[in-house]
Protein backbone atom coordinates (compact mmCIF):
# COMPACT_ATOMS: atom_id res chain seq x y z
CA UNK A 1 0.00 0.00 0.00
CA UNK A 2 1.46 3.29 -0.46
CA UNK A 3 2.55 5.48 2.09
CA UNK A 4 -0.11 8.04 1.41
CA UNK A 5 -3.19 5.57 1.63
CA UNK A 6 -1.86 4.22 4.80
CA UNK A 7 -2.02 7.62 6.24
CA UNK A 8 -4.64 8.09 5.10
CA UNK A 9 -6.37 5.00 5.95
CA UNK A 10 -4.29 5.50 9.78
CA UNK A 11 -6.45 8.70 10.10
CA UNK A 12 -9.70 7.77 9.14
CA UNK A 13 -10.06 4.17 11.01
CA UNK A 14 -9.42 4.93 15.36
CA UNK A 15 -13.06 4.57 17.12
CA UNK A 16 -14.47 1.96 14.17
CA UNK A 17 -14.58 -1.64 14.34
CA UNK A 18 -13.37 -4.40 12.49
CA UNK A 19 -15.87 -4.31 9.60
CA UNK A 20 -15.73 -0.56 9.15
CA UNK A 21 -11.77 -0.42 8.74
CA UNK A 22 -12.14 -3.49 6.22
CA UNK A 23 -14.53 -1.18 4.27
CA UNK A 24 -12.53 2.05 4.21
CA UNK A 25 -11.63 3.66 0.69
CA UNK A 26 -8.33 3.60 -1.04
CA UNK A 27 -7.06 6.78 -1.93
CA UNK A 28 -7.26 7.56 -5.46
CA UNK A 29 -6.04 9.81 -7.32
CA UNK A 30 -9.93 10.89 -8.16
CA UNK A 31 -10.82 10.10 -4.45
CA UNK A 32 -7.48 12.87 -3.74
CA UNK A 33 -8.93 15.36 -5.44
CA UNK A 34 -12.25 15.91 -4.92
CA UNK A 35 -11.12 15.31 -1.57
CA UNK A 36 -9.11 18.96 -2.04
CA UNK A 37 -11.88 20.21 -3.84
CA UNK A 38 -14.36 19.40 -0.57
CA UNK A 39 -12.15 20.32 2.13
CA UNK A 40 -11.18 23.53 0.06
CA UNK A 41 -14.55 24.52 -0.04
CA UNK A 42 -15.93 23.39 3.37
CA UNK A 43 -18.38 25.36 5.24
CA UNK A 44 -17.40 25.40 9.18
CA UNK A 45 -19.83 27.31 11.19
CA UNK A 46 -19.65 28.11 15.01
CA UNK A 47 -22.18 27.06 16.98
CA UNK A 48 -23.97 28.96 19.88
CA UNK A 49 -23.84 25.74 22.00
CA UNK A 50 -20.21 25.87 21.82
CA UNK A 51 -20.92 28.77 24.31
CA UNK A 52 -24.10 28.16 25.81
CA UNK A 53 -22.80 28.54 29.18
CA UNK A 54 -22.05 32.37 28.71
CA UNK A 55 -25.11 33.05 26.99
CA UNK A 56 -27.55 31.18 29.79
CA UNK A 57 -25.16 32.15 32.55
CA UNK A 58 -23.17 35.09 31.14
CA UNK A 59 -23.46 38.02 29.56
CA UNK A 60 -22.77 36.39 26.13
CA UNK A 61 -25.39 37.83 23.36
CA UNK A 62 -25.81 36.31 19.52
CA UNK A 63 -23.53 38.63 18.67
CA UNK A 64 -20.61 36.71 20.39
CA UNK A 65 -21.40 33.88 18.63
CA UNK A 66 -20.63 36.25 15.46
CA UNK A 67 -17.99 37.57 16.90
CA UNK A 68 -15.97 34.01 17.66
CA UNK A 69 -17.03 32.70 14.07
CA UNK A 70 -15.66 35.86 12.23
CA UNK A 71 -12.45 35.43 14.34
CA UNK A 72 -12.21 31.91 13.34
CA UNK A 73 -12.73 32.57 9.69
CA UNK A 74 -15.89 30.17 9.99
CA UNK A 75 -18.62 30.42 7.44
CA UNK A 76 -21.45 31.62 9.18
CA UNK A 77 -23.28 30.23 12.52
CA UNK A 78 -25.98 28.27 13.86
CA UNK A 79 -27.67 29.96 16.75
CA UNK A 80 -31.44 28.87 18.90
CA UNK A 81 -34.06 31.41 18.62
CA UNK A 82 -33.63 31.04 22.45
CA UNK A 83 -29.65 31.38 23.12
CA UNK A 84 -28.80 34.20 25.35
CA UNK A 85 -31.72 34.65 27.29
CA UNK A 86 -33.52 37.90 27.61
CA UNK A 87 -30.96 39.01 24.48
CA UNK A 88 -31.74 35.96 22.26
CA UNK A 89 -32.51 36.58 19.17
CA UNK A 90 -36.13 35.55 20.25
CA UNK A 91 -36.24 38.78 22.62
CA UNK A 92 -34.85 40.95 20.25
CA UNK A 93 -36.87 43.48 18.55
CA UNK A 94 -37.66 43.61 14.45
CA UNK A 95 -34.92 46.59 14.52
CA UNK A 96 -32.47 44.37 16.12
CA UNK A 97 -33.15 41.60 14.26
CA UNK A 98 -32.48 43.65 11.31
CA UNK A 99 -29.06 45.11 12.39
CA UNK A 100 -27.64 41.36 13.63
CA UNK A 101 -28.41 40.19 9.76
CA UNK A 102 -26.86 43.25 8.85
CA UNK A 103 -24.10 42.76 11.14
CA UNK A 104 -23.48 39.15 10.02
CA UNK A 105 -23.21 40.19 6.17
CA UNK A 106 -20.78 42.69 7.06
CA UNK A 107 -18.75 40.18 8.72
CA UNK A 108 -19.57 38.00 5.55
CA UNK A 109 -21.11 35.02 7.76
CA UNK A 110 -24.44 33.44 6.94
CA UNK A 111 -27.04 32.72 9.80
CA UNK A 112 -28.95 29.17 9.84
CA UNK A 113 -31.99 28.97 12.82
CA UNK A 114 -32.39 26.30 15.24
CA UNK A 115 -35.34 25.63 17.25
CA UNK A 116 -36.61 22.72 19.09
CA UNK A 117 -40.09 21.61 18.33
CA UNK A 118 -41.83 21.40 16.07
CA UNK A 119 -44.89 23.09 17.55
CA UNK A 120 -46.64 25.26 14.81
CA UNK A 121 -47.05 28.06 17.36
CA UNK A 122 -42.87 27.67 17.69
CA UNK A 123 -42.45 26.99 13.80
CA UNK A 124 -44.37 29.93 12.72
CA UNK A 125 -41.92 32.30 15.21
CA UNK A 126 -39.38 31.12 14.17
CA UNK A 127 -40.14 31.99 10.25
CA UNK A 128 -41.00 35.30 11.32
CA UNK A 129 -37.64 36.07 12.49
CA UNK A 130 -35.76 33.90 9.12
CA UNK A 131 -37.50 36.55 6.97
CA UNK A 132 -36.15 39.51 9.36
CA UNK A 133 -33.04 38.10 9.10
CA UNK A 134 -32.84 36.77 5.41
CA UNK A 135 -32.47 33.03 7.17
CA UNK A 136 -33.13 29.93 4.58
CA UNK A 137 -32.28 26.98 6.74
CA UNK A 138 -34.06 26.35 10.32
CA UNK A 139 -33.32 23.10 12.33
CA UNK A 140 -36.32 21.68 14.22
CA UNK A 141 -36.23 18.23 16.01
CA UNK A 142 -39.92 16.69 17.64
CA UNK A 143 -40.11 16.33 21.45
CA UNK A 144 -43.70 13.86 21.10
CA UNK A 145 -44.25 11.62 24.29
CA UNK A 146 -46.02 8.22 23.89
CA UNK A 147 -45.62 5.10 21.55
CA UNK A 148 -43.12 5.25 19.02
CA UNK A 149 -46.00 4.39 16.12
CA UNK A 150 -48.08 7.45 17.28
CA UNK A 151 -45.47 9.71 17.55
CA UNK A 152 -43.87 9.07 14.04
CA UNK A 153 -47.32 9.75 12.64
CA UNK A 154 -47.72 13.26 14.90
CA UNK A 155 -44.28 13.31 13.52
CA UNK A 156 -45.19 13.13 10.22
CA UNK A 157 -47.98 15.27 9.91
CA UNK A 158 -45.23 18.25 11.19
CA UNK A 159 -43.20 17.34 8.34
CA UNK A 160 -45.88 17.24 5.49
CA UNK A 161 -47.04 20.78 7.09
CA UNK A 162 -43.64 22.05 7.26
CA UNK A 163 -43.07 21.22 3.28
CA UNK A 164 -45.94 23.61 3.07
CA UNK A 165 -44.59 26.66 4.82
CA UNK A 166 -40.85 26.09 3.15
CA UNK A 167 -42.53 26.60 -0.31
CA UNK A 168 -44.69 28.78 1.08
CA UNK A 169 -41.43 31.27 2.30
CA UNK A 170 -38.63 29.28 0.27
CA UNK A 171 -37.23 27.77 3.51
CA UNK A 172 -35.24 24.56 4.03
CA UNK A 173 -35.63 22.90 7.30
CA UNK A 174 -33.67 19.69 8.36
CA UNK A 175 -35.07 17.71 11.27
CA UNK A 176 -32.14 16.45 13.75
CA UNK A 177 -31.70 13.04 15.00
CA UNK A 178 -32.06 13.89 18.47
CA UNK A 179 -31.40 10.69 21.05
CA UNK A 180 -34.81 9.31 20.94
CA UNK A 181 -35.35 8.23 17.17
CA UNK A 182 -33.12 6.44 15.08
CA UNK A 183 -32.03 7.41 11.83
CA UNK A 184 -33.92 4.61 10.18
CA UNK A 185 -37.04 6.02 11.33
CA UNK A 186 -36.17 9.29 10.22
CA UNK A 187 -35.45 8.33 6.78
CA UNK A 188 -38.17 6.34 6.45
CA UNK A 189 -40.46 9.68 7.10
CA UNK A 190 -37.86 11.86 5.07
CA UNK A 191 -38.45 9.07 2.05
CA UNK A 192 -42.29 8.86 2.58
CA UNK A 193 -42.72 12.60 2.12
CA UNK A 194 -40.11 13.37 -0.43
CA UNK A 195 -40.18 16.68 -0.60
CA UNK A 196 -37.21 19.03 -1.72
CA UNK A 197 -37.56 21.37 1.30
CA UNK A 198 -37.29 19.01 3.66
CA UNK A 199 -33.70 17.10 5.13
CA UNK A 200 -31.91 15.76 7.62
CA UNK A 201 -29.67 17.22 10.52
CA UNK A 202 -26.95 14.76 11.01
CA UNK A 203 -25.44 15.14 14.65
CA UNK A 204 -22.10 13.05 15.49
CA UNK A 205 -23.40 11.60 18.47
CA UNK A 206 -27.39 11.93 19.11
CA UNK A 207 -27.70 8.11 17.57
CA UNK A 208 -25.69 6.94 20.67
CA UNK A 209 -28.70 7.36 22.87
CA UNK A 210 -31.18 5.72 20.35
CA UNK A 211 -29.10 2.22 20.36
CA UNK A 212 -27.30 3.00 16.73
CA UNK A 213 -23.41 3.13 16.15
CA UNK A 214 -22.18 6.36 14.25
CA UNK A 215 -21.39 4.88 10.53
CA UNK A 216 -24.50 3.00 10.77
CA UNK A 217 -26.68 6.09 11.46
CA UNK A 218 -24.96 8.31 8.83
CA UNK A 219 -25.06 5.79 6.45
CA UNK A 220 -28.48 5.83 6.98
CA UNK A 221 -29.32 9.10 6.70
CA UNK A 222 -26.72 9.93 4.16
CA UNK A 223 -29.19 10.69 1.34
CA UNK A 224 -31.14 13.11 3.74
CA UNK A 225 -28.27 15.36 5.32
CA UNK A 226 -27.72 18.74 4.73
CA UNK A 227 -26.47 20.07 7.86
CA UNK A 228 -24.53 18.00 10.32
CA UNK A 229 -23.62 19.21 14.26
CA UNK A 230 -19.77 18.20 15.18
CA UNK A 231 -18.82 17.06 18.63
CA UNK A 232 -17.66 14.53 20.89
CA UNK A 233 -19.12 12.20 23.26
CA UNK A 234 -18.32 9.34 25.83
CA UNK A 235 -20.23 6.40 25.48
CA UNK A 236 -21.90 5.68 28.41
CA UNK A 237 -23.25 1.99 28.97
CA UNK A 238 -26.95 1.81 30.66
CA UNK A 239 -28.46 -1.23 31.06
CA UNK A 240 -29.52 -2.57 27.62
CA UNK A 241 -29.00 0.84 26.40
CA UNK A 242 -26.47 3.40 26.07
CA UNK A 243 -26.22 7.44 27.47
CA UNK A 244 -23.71 9.60 26.39
CA UNK A 245 -21.30 12.47 27.88
CA UNK A 246 -20.40 15.62 26.05
CA UNK A 247 -16.90 15.54 25.45
CA UNK A 248 -13.76 17.33 23.98
CA UNK A 249 -14.21 16.56 20.32
CA UNK A 250 -10.96 14.84 19.50
CA UNK A 251 -9.44 14.17 23.18
CA UNK A 252 -8.96 10.68 24.67
CA UNK A 253 -12.10 10.71 25.88
CA UNK A 254 -14.19 10.79 22.71
CA UNK A 255 -15.37 7.25 21.55
CA UNK A 256 -16.52 8.57 18.08
CA UNK A 257 -14.93 7.54 14.61
CA UNK A 258 -14.96 11.33 13.88
CA UNK A 259 -12.25 11.70 11.28
CA UNK A 260 -14.53 8.70 9.24
CA UNK A 261 -17.47 10.69 10.00
CA UNK A 262 -16.31 14.32 8.26
CA UNK A 263 -14.64 12.28 5.66
CA UNK A 264 -17.96 11.04 4.75
CA UNK A 265 -19.65 14.14 5.52
CA UNK A 266 -17.36 15.91 2.86
CA UNK A 267 -17.81 13.24 0.28
CA UNK A 268 -21.56 13.62 0.52
CA UNK A 269 -22.79 14.79 -3.31
CA UNK A 270 -22.07 14.04 -6.26
CA UNK A 271 -21.68 17.01 -8.16
CA UNK A 272 -21.22 19.65 -5.84
CA UNK A 273 -21.14 19.54 -1.93
CA UNK A 274 -24.25 18.41 -0.67
CA UNK A 275 -23.68 19.29 3.18
CA UNK A 276 -23.95 23.02 3.09
CA UNK A 277 -23.01 23.67 7.00
CA UNK A 278 -20.48 21.09 9.47
CA UNK A 279 -21.54 23.21 12.48
CA UNK A 280 -19.02 22.79 15.21
CA UNK A 281 -21.13 22.14 18.46
CA UNK A 282 -18.66 21.39 21.19
CA UNK A 283 -21.13 20.06 24.15
CA UNK A 284 -18.48 19.39 26.73
CA UNK A 285 -20.04 18.19 30.33
CA UNK A 286 -23.30 17.66 28.60
CA UNK A 287 -25.48 14.66 29.33
CA UNK A 288 -28.56 12.66 28.10
CA UNK A 289 -29.63 9.68 29.02
CA UNK A 290 -30.16 6.52 27.18
CA UNK A 291 -34.19 6.65 25.58
CA UNK A 292 -33.73 3.35 22.92
CA UNK A 293 -32.93 0.05 24.17
CA UNK A 294 -31.89 -3.27 22.89
CA UNK A 295 -34.76 -5.55 23.79
CA UNK A 296 -37.80 -2.43 23.77
CA UNK A 297 -39.84 -4.16 21.08
CA UNK A 298 -41.43 -3.49 17.90
CA UNK A 299 -43.73 -0.60 19.34
CA UNK A 300 -41.29 1.33 22.48
CA UNK A 301 -43.05 4.13 24.10
CA UNK A 302 -40.95 7.45 23.86
CA UNK A 303 -40.73 9.30 26.76
CA UNK A 304 -41.02 13.56 26.77
CA UNK A 305 -37.65 15.04 26.54
CA UNK A 306 -37.02 18.77 27.46
CA UNK A 307 -35.06 21.12 25.75
CA UNK A 308 -31.43 19.97 26.10
CA UNK A 309 -28.90 21.96 28.20
CA UNK A 310 -26.25 22.09 30.15
CA UNK A 311 -26.51 23.31 33.51
CA UNK A 312 -23.46 23.81 36.06
CA UNK A 313 -21.89 20.32 36.74
CA UNK A 314 -20.70 19.27 40.19
CA UNK A 315 -17.29 20.78 41.25
CA UNK A 316 -17.90 23.59 39.26
CA UNK A 317 -18.60 27.12 39.88
CA UNK A 318 -20.17 29.30 37.51
CA UNK A 319 -17.29 31.55 36.94
CA UNK A 320 -14.88 28.47 36.25
CA UNK A 321 -17.18 26.79 33.81
CA UNK A 322 -17.98 30.90 31.76
CA UNK A 323 -14.06 30.79 31.79
CA UNK A 324 -13.39 27.31 30.33
CA UNK A 325 -15.98 27.12 27.92
CA UNK A 326 -14.47 29.75 25.26
CA UNK A 327 -11.18 27.66 25.40
CA UNK A 328 -12.79 24.83 24.85
CA UNK A 329 -15.05 26.16 21.51
CA UNK A 330 -11.60 27.36 20.34
CA UNK A 331 -9.56 24.26 20.80
CA UNK A 332 -12.67 22.54 18.60
CA UNK A 333 -12.51 25.22 15.74
CA UNK A 334 -8.37 24.07 16.08
CA UNK A 335 -8.53 20.20 16.37
CA UNK A 336 -11.25 20.00 13.13
CA UNK A 337 -9.23 22.54 11.12
CA UNK A 338 -6.18 20.59 11.65
CA UNK A 339 -8.08 17.20 10.86
CA UNK A 340 -8.94 19.10 7.48
CA UNK A 341 -5.52 19.90 6.97
CA UNK A 342 -4.09 16.36 7.73
CA UNK A 343 -6.28 14.88 4.94
CA UNK A 344 -5.60 17.45 2.62
CA UNK A 345 -1.64 17.05 2.99
CA UNK A 346 -2.32 13.54 2.73
CA UNK A 347 -4.05 13.97 -0.77
CA UNK A 348 -1.97 16.49 -1.74
CA UNK A 349 1.05 13.74 -1.17
CA UNK A 350 -0.78 10.77 -2.77
CA UNK A 351 -1.26 13.44 -6.10
CA UNK A 352 2.55 14.84 -6.18
CA UNK A 353 3.49 11.41 -5.06
CA UNK A 354 1.86 9.84 -8.40
CA UNK A 355 2.93 12.30 -10.84
CA UNK A 356 6.65 11.85 -9.94
CA UNK A 357 6.62 8.00 -10.29
CA UNK A 358 4.45 9.12 -13.95
CA UNK A 359 7.06 11.15 -14.26
CA UNK A 360 9.86 8.99 -13.67
CA UNK A 361 8.57 6.33 -15.89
Amino acid sequence: MPPSDTRFQELLKPRLNEEEIDSLPRLTDELARTLIDRIDGARLFGHAYALLGNLTYGDYSPHDVLDFAHRHGLAGVCIHVLDGEERSLGRMSDDGLRQFADRARSLGLSIHLEISTTARPDVEEAVRIAGLLGVQNIRVYSRFEGVLSDVLARIEEDLRWLAELADEHRLHFSFEQHEELRSTEIAGLLRRISHPRLHAMFDFGNMINACERPMDALSTLAPHILQAHLKGVHVLPEGDGYGHRGVLQGSPDDDLPGARMLFELLMLGKDEPQVIALALEQENLYYAPAFRHADEGDDPFIPYRDFSTTGIPAGWTREDLLAAEPGWADDQVKYVKGLLASLRDIAVSHLEANKTLEGAR
